[in-house]
C-alpha cells in the first residue's frame, strides 16, 4: 500500500536519473525499498545506491546524495531524507501518509489483508497423514496447525487451495496394529495370546479390544487372519483422529487411502516405469533404486528381499498421482523425521519425468511439554505420548494453535503449559486476544458515553499526531504486505510475532493515551483509530484460526 507508493516514486526518481544518464537502465527492479530494522532509521530504506555503485564502480553515498536530491522533489509525501552508512537512503514519511491508512482498513473491514497475488493458482496442502495407529500426538497437533494456518494464509492471499490427508492404511503397520488388537482382544477373553515384540502399546488398544468383544463376543478367538482386527482399529482410531481435528476446526478436502495404490496398480507401475529407464536393478534379493543418479550418496531399496515395499515405493506414487491431478504447487508438511525420506521421494518424481521444483517441503522440529520447567514425557490415558486431545483439554484449541505457531516451523518447540494456562498478560494468547477485547470495551464505552463515531470524512485525522499513534498506523499499513509475505514463504508465525508486537503497540498507547477525552474532535479520531485497529486484529487472528473474544 504505503510501501508500493513510496517505491513507485523511487522507480520515478530512478527513470528520471536513466534519463539524464546517472545509472544504466539495466538496473530497474534491482533495488529494493525495505523498512529498516532499527527504530530511527526512517519509515523506509532503499540500496539503489548501493546497487548502482556496484554496477558503475562509483562512490555510493555520492550516487545516494544524487537520488536524494531527485527525491527532495516529492514533498507531498516526503517529509525528510537521510544518508546512511555505505549509501543507504533513509526516508522520513509526513504523517499524513500514515493518517491516510485508516480509509482502506475502515473501507474493506475484513477483506483488509486479503489479496489476490496467488491469483487461483492451485495448490494442494497436504499435512498431518499421521498412521491411523494410535491417537494424534502432539507433535502430529504442531503439524495439523502447521498445516491448516498454511491452508488459510494461501486462501486468504488468493490461491485455489486443496487439503489432503495421506491416510497410511497399508503395510506393515497395519498388520501390526491388527496383531496388537488381536492379542489384547484374546488377553481380555482370558485365552493365551502372544503380543507382537513392536506392538502397539497404550490403553487405546484395549478399548478397542473391548469394543470387538461387545460387538462378536468370543467368536474370533480362533481367527488367524488378522483383517478384522485391523479393520475395527483402523475404524476406531480413525474415528478418534477426526474427531480431534475437528475439534481444532480442521476440514479436509480429501483422504487419500494409500492402499488405493496397490489396488490401481499404481506401485506396480512405478517400479515398472522406473526399471523401463534403467533406474532399478536387484540385488541381495532386493529392487534397488538408482538415486545416486540424481545426486544421492547410495541408492535405495525399494522393494525389500521379502518382497515387501519400502516407504519410499508408494510416497513416490503417491506424488505421481498428485502431479497426474494438475495441482501448480504442492506442498508437505511433515514432521523433520522425514528429512531422510524427502530427498528420495523427490528423485522418484524427478525420474518419473515430472517437475520436482513444484513440490515444497515444510519440516517441523518436535514439541517439548514443560511443566514446572520440566519435560512431561508420559501420558497418564491413552498412549506413551501425550495425546492432542488431553493438550486441548488442559489449555483450549486457541492457546494450542498460538502455541504451535509461535516459532518458525525448523525450530524445536518448548511448549509451556504453566505460562499457557495463565490468564494474564504474561500469556502471548492472552496478551493478543485481550487487545481485541480491550478495544472491543473501549468501543462500547464510548457508545455508552454518547460519544457515536463518525465517519471517516468528517473526523479530522491529523490529530492522530502522537509518536504512538503513527507507529500504530504504520504498522497496520503493514498488515497487508506481511500476510501476503507470510502465505507465500508458509510462514504462519510472522503472522503471530506481528499480532503480538502490534499486542505490544495498543497497551502501551492506551497505558499512555485516553481514547475518550475532553475534546471531541480528538476522542472521534481516536476511536477512527482503534476501531481500524480492531479490524486488523480481528483479520489478523482470523487468517491463521484464531478468535477474536469480544470480552475477556
Amino acid at each position: 500500500m504505503i510501501r508500493q507508493r513510496l517505491k513507485q516514486v523511487i522507480d520515478s526518481c530512478f527513470a528520471q536519473g536513466v534519463s539524464t544518464g546517472q545509472w544504466p537502465a539495466e538496473l530497474a527492479g534491482k533495488y529494493t525499498v525495505e523498512v529498516p530494522k532499527q527504530e530511527g532509521h526512517g519509515d523506509f530504506s532503499t540500496n539503489l545506491a548501493l546497487i548502482v555503485a556496484g554496477k558503475q564502480k562509483g562512490n555510493p553515498r555520492q550516487i545516494a546524495a544524487q537520488l536524494v536530491a531527485l527525491l527532495e522533489k516529492e514533498a507531498e509525501i516526503i517529509d525528510h531524507l537521510e544518508i546512511a552508512g555505505p549509501g543507504f537512503v533513509n526516508i522520513f514519511l509526513k504523517a499524513g501518509v500514515w493518517q491516510q491508512v485508516l480509509a482502506p482498513v475502515l473501507e474493506q473491514r475484513g477483506l483488509f489483508g486479503l489479496s489476490t497475488v496467488g491469483r487461483g493458482r492451485k495448490v494442494m496442502v497436504e499435512f498431518v497423514s499421521a498412521n491411523p495407529t494410535g491417537p494424534l500426538s502432539v507433535g502430529h497437533g504442531r503439524q495439523a496447525i502447521l498445516g491448516d494456518a498454511i491452508a488459510r494464509l494461501l486462501t486468504a492471499t488468493g490461491h485455489d487451495v486443496f487439503r489432503e490427508y495421506y491416510f497410511n492404511d497399508a503395510g506393515r503397520q497395519m498388520r501390526v496394529l491388527g496383531e496388537s488388537t488381536r492379542a489384547r482382544y484374546l488377553e481380555l477373553l482370558g485365552l493365551p495370546s502372544q503380543f507382537p515384540e513392536d506392538g502397539y502399546q497404550g490403553d487405546y488398544i484395549q478399548d478397542i479390544a473391548r469394543e470387538m468383544i461387545a460387538e462378536y463376543g468370543d467368536a474370533l478367538k480362533d481367527h488367524v487372519d488378522v483383517a478384522p482386527f485391523t479393520q475395527k482399529a483402523k475404524e476406531s482410531i480413525f474415528k478418534d483422529i477426526s474427531g480431534t481435528l475437528a475439534r481444532m476446526g480442521i476440514v479436509f478436502d480429501n483422504y487419500y487411502n494409500e492402499h488405493t495404490l496397490y489396488e490401481n496398480g499404481h506401485v506396480d507401475a512405478v517400479v515398472a516405469d522406473l526399471k523401463a529407464k534403467g533406474l532399478v536393478y536387484e540385488k541381495e534379493g532386493a529392487t534397488w533404486f538408482k538415486t545416486t543418479e540424481f545426486g544421492q550418496e547410495q541408492d535405495r531399496v525399494i522393494i525389500k528381499s521379502t518382497g515387501e515395499p519400502t516407504y519410499r515405493l508408494p510416497d513416490i506414487a503417491y506424488h505421481r498421482e498428485k502431479f497426474r491431478r494438475n495441482f501448480d504447487w504442492l506442498i508437505n508438511v511433515f514432521g523433520s523425521d522425514h528429512i531422510a525420506t524427502v530427498p528420495d521421494v523427490l528423485a522418484g518424481v524427478r525420474a518419473l519425468g515430472y517437475d520436482d521444483s513444484k513440490v515444497t517441503v515444510v519440516l517441523h522440529q518436535f514439541v517439548t511439554l514443560l511443566r514446572d520447567g520440566k519435560q512431561v514425557k508420559m501420558s497418564t490415558r491413552k498412549a506413551t505420548f501425550i495425546t492432542v486431545d488431553e493438550l486441548l483439554d488442559e489449555v483450549g484449541v486457541d492457546v494450542a494453535r498460538f502455541f504451535f505457531m509461535m516459532r518458525k516451523a525448523d525450530s524445536q518447540l518448548e511448549f509451556d503449559l504453566d505460562l499457557a494456562t495463565k490468564e494474564s498478560q504474561e500469556n502471548p494468547v492472552y496478551y493478543v486476544q485481550y487487545a481485541h477485547a480491550r478495544i472491543c470495551s473501549i468501543l462500547r464505552q464510548a457508545g455508552e458515553k454518547g460519544v457515536a463515531r463518525l465517519s471517516l470524512p468528517d473526523v479530522d485525522i491529523s490529530l492522530l499526531a502522537e509518536p504512538e499513534e503513527l507507529q500504530l498506523l504504520q504498522s497496520m499499513a503493514a498488515f497487508p504486505a506481511m500476510i501476503e509475505d507470510a502465505a507465500l514463504s508458509l510462514a504462519p508465525h510472522r503472522v503471530i510475532f506481528f499480532l503480538m508486537g502490534l499486542a505490544g503497540q495498543f497497551h502501551s498507547y492506551y497505558n499512555k493515551h485516553k481514547v475518550i477525552t475532553d475534546s471531541i474532535g480528538l476522542s472521534q479520531s481516536r476511536l477512527c483509530l482503534i476501531e481500524a485497529l480492531q479490524v486488523v486484529f480481528q483479520n489478523g487472528l482470523e487468517i491463521v484460526g484464531l478468535t477474536a473474544p469480544v470480552e475477556m
